[in-house]
């Protein structure tokens, strides 16, 4: 999906992404991974998932091309956020982390998924008061068949590594 975005949300640091993110420490919330993982890059969103199931105590939710079919369960789960990660085109150098919020991303987007990002999250606000964070991480390529990039499979590792540290499994 392309987004549009201001040269302050693209999140270049580690450090940088877990400033961010780290507002949402102890909160309710749900990581919704999306993504393709057939496609390369596309599949950023699902593997994100993978690597943090069973590691974070944020609820984990692999929507796959499909993030429609996970309206209705997060809207029942009723969580103060709702993280969606996926990959999205940006106009950045491979592998960059974006985080936007819902109203950032174009109403025209071109996308693997069958909804856009932001009639997504209108429809889930509707019906819930929630604050949605897409966290976008930029495509090297997306071509049907293809390997996750190595700048893409670092920026997962990135993320894992912020995620983890924000919502720690309790001991």
């Amino acid at each position: 999906m392309r987004a549009e975005y201001s040269a302050l949300d693209v999140m270049g640091t580690t450090e940088s992404i877990r400033q961010q993110l780290n507002q949402l420490r102890g909160s309710n919330t749900i990581i919704l991974g999306i993504g393709n993982l057939l496609k390369g890059d596309d599949g950023a969103g699902p593997r994100l998932c993978q690597q943090l199931t069973g590691k974070v105590c944020a609820e984990i939710i692999d929507a796959g091309t499909v993030p429609e079919n996970y309206i209705q369960p997060i809207i029942k789960k009723a969580p103060a956020n709702l993280l969606v990660i996926d990959s999205m085109d940006f106009g950045a150098p491979a592998g960059t982390i974006g985080i936007f919020k819902p109203e950032q991303l174009s109403s025209v987007v071109t996308s693997t998924h069958t909804l856009s990002p932001r009639l997504f999250a209108q429809v889930v606000r509707h019906n819930i008061k929630v604050n949605i964070y897409f966290v976008g991480i930029q495509p090297a390529q997306t071509q049907l068949g293809e390997l996750v990039s190595p700048q893409v499979r670092y920026a997962i590792q990135r993320l894992s590594h912020v995620i983890t540290s924000i919502f720690p499994l309790e001991k």
